[in-house]
């Protein structure tokens, strides 16, 4: 089946529903969503979304210099400049489309401080924001009329010239996007939408990880699919494992136990109960995610203990309940109640600092391709994220690709010569045991050998394995019919692959990489 739309979004978290939102005034809409509309990485976002919003004590550039800082100085000051800068009006725009951010008795927000922040600028919904925000963003999408919504259907290859028989490679100059070839899983059958300008919203890659607090959904998907088309992707190396996931032995993913607890005042503790940040920086429980993450891995393998504690047993139990009502429920759920018992603690895969190279209008190397959210790689993370920038650039982005995008599409045409996906001698895939199997071993591939401290020794046994794994997916993929699975298997190795490359290319220790080989900065810090 050949579907045509003026513009093609795939991914359904805050980058692509506010880009699909502000597109559909121009044109018509298709929305991709590989699961429900929930299943996205925003929904899972618990701490908050960065601005400056209180200018008695906060300004633009306390928050660029913070930013600068956590971003370990490789941060392009130009992008981070755009996000901080059009981040207030952005608000307003998420306030308008329904999203309720916390506000004190007064109407002032009530900000939180995570780590990394000099001032309070954190506005939040509780502790589930991102879950405040989706729900929001989903109740306008669907209210809109030009914005079609295909609930479980996979992206399976983005189209461009390489479809009509024209080879290209990683130089090929003027590489165009015409839609991609989309699994309808309802009928098992690749669809084609044509549109002319398309925009990947996919989220991260930290399901590669067996530990992370990701949905597991996060497959690196986009990332995976611009490569394989030649377009450019950077700086995978920077992996940020969030310091603090709830130690629970069995879920998949790890509960996420906001940095903004930390903020709050949480003390980190080993098992004996003693505080240890005090060894590894001056900002102790407040420093970026980088240094807490290494130290708490650190402390794990000095002592041989697999997890630490989080402490917040000295506030106030109500003022606990009031700021972070699911954890308080979560936790209790599995018998810790945190205004008495300390919270068990560990380290999991939880964002990605780089993705496809984008220039300030959210454009990829690929022309008619944007690319937006967490999949993409602006430049405004650097070498490691400020806790709560996330969010606040998906959206900021987002507004600058629509504004692009909306005055370049009366240029476009769709381009009716696209073949449709062939899948002819193909046969039914039976070996779903081979694909789950090849899933966890990339899983334990990357958790033992590209986790918070790698070395060349370590990267270059992941890529032997992952290579092995590669030439078997791709023999599998040619054989048998494409299956959600079967091409979510493609993309995690493609994106491990990528991780363990540009890890090995980076000849230093630098933001959220750290390599034994090349410790020309001290271990945590």
């Amino acid at each position: 089946m050949v579907r045509k739309f003026d513009y093609l979004v795939i991914g359904s978290g805050i980058a692509g529903m506010s880009f699909a939102l502000k597109v559909a005034q121009k044109g018509s809409v298709a929305l991709i969503c590989k699961a429900g509309l929930e299943e996205a990485n925003t929904y899972f976002a618990q701490g908050g979304i960065a601005s400056v919003t209180n200018l008695a004590v906060d300004n633009f550039d306390k928050h660029i210099e913070d930013t600068m800082i956590a971003g370990d100085w490789i941060s392009d000051r130009a992008a981070v400049e755009k996000v901080v800068r059009n981040a207030p009006e952005q608000i307003k725009a998420l306030i308008e489309w329904g999203v309720n951010f916390d506000k004190k008795e007064n109407g002032e927000f009530d900000l939180h401080r995570e780590g990394g922040h000099s001032e309070f600028r954190i506005l939040h919904h509780a502790d589930n924001t991102g879950a405040e925000i989706q729900t929001s963003l989903i109740k306008a999408v669907q209210a809109h009329p030009n914005i079609a919504i295909f609930k479980n259907f996979y992206a399976v290859e983005i189209i461009t010239q390489h479809h009509l028989g024209i080879i290209i490679t990683r130089h090929t100059p003027g590489v165009k996007c015409y839609g991609a070839y989309i699994l309808n899983e309802e009928t098992g059958e690749v669809d084609t939408f044509l549109s002319k300008i398309t925009v990947m919203a996919t989220g991260g890659c930290e399901a590669v990880y067996r530990t992370t607090t990701n949905p597991l959904v996060a497959t690196g998907d986009g990332i995976a699919m611009v490569y394989r088309a030649k377009g450019v992707v950077k700086d995978m190396e920077f992996i940020q494992f969030h310091p603090t996931a709830l130690y629970h032995p069995g879920d998949r993913p790890a509960f996420l136990i906001t940095e903004a607890m930390r903020g709050y005042g949480g003390v980190l503790r080993t098992l004996d109960g003693k505080e240890f940040m005090q060894k590894y920086d001056s900002r102790l429980s407040l420093a970026p995610r980088d240094i807490v993450a290494r130290a708490i891995d650190n402390e794990m393998k000095l002592r041989g203990e697999d997890h630490v504690y989080l402490d917040v047993t000295h506030k106030d139990p109500e003022e606990t309940k009031k700021h972070f009502p699911n954890i308080y429920k979560k936790c209790l759920s599995i018998g810790i109640d945190i205004t008495k018992e300390y919270i068990p603690v560990a380290p999991a895969a939880h964002y990605l600092c780089g993705g496809i190279k984008v220039d300030l209008d959210g454009q990829s190397s690929i022309r008619r391709l944007y690319a937006i959210g967490e999949c993409s790689c602006t430049g405004l993370h650097g070498g490691n994220r400020l806790a709560s920038n996330s969010l606040i650039e998906a959206v900021v982005y987002a507004d600058a690709a629509a504004k692009h995008s909306m005055a370049e599409l009366d240029r476009y045409e769709f381009n009716d010569d696209i073949p449709e996906w062939n899948d002819e001698g193909t046969i039914s895939n039976e070996e779903r045991v081979l694909i789950t199997q090849s899933m966890k071993e990339v899983n334990q591939i990357m958790e033992s050998y590209v986790g918070i401290v790698r070395s060349n020794v370590r990267l270059t046994r992941a890529w032997n394995r992952l290579d092995i794994l590669y030439e078997e997916t791709e023999a599998l993929f040619k054989r048998v019919k494409a299956t959600r699975e079967l091409c979510e298997l493609r993309n995690m190795i493609n994106v491990g692959y990528l991780i363990c490359r540009q890890a090995m290319e980076r000849k230093e220790s630098r933001g959220l990489h750290y390599t034994i080989d090349y410790p020309n900065k001290k271990l945590l810090g």
